[in-house]
């Protein structure tokens, strides 16, 4: 089951494991983006893979990041979840 990150409507019928999904998919995509702007995945001048690399090094990032959630990430999937579970109950 694929989980959209934005959503507009009432999350009512939700399990709290969807919730966390959805909790840490929002925190993978702000750590790629964190990583992006610190420069991981950029073009090398040097040895680089050329378009290629450009081409796929965004994955790359993604997959880190996601890789960093799943082993504990920054604490932000907790504080979304638990967001996300309050506006379910309104």
């Amino acid at each position: 089951m694929q989980i959209p990150l934005v959503h507009n409507g009432p999350l009512e019928g939700h399990s709290d494991q969807n919730l966390r999904h959805a909790a840490q998919a929002l925190e993978a995509s702000f750590l790629a983006e964190m990583l992006k702007s610190a420069g991981l995945g950029a073009t090398r001048s040097e040895f680089g893979g050329g378009a290629g690399e450009d081409q796929f090094s965004s994955f790359l990032v993604h997959e880190q990041a996601k890789k960093m959630v799943a082993s504990g990430g920054i604490g932000l999937t907790e504080h979304l979840f638990h967001a996300l579970k309050e506006r379910d109950n309104a």
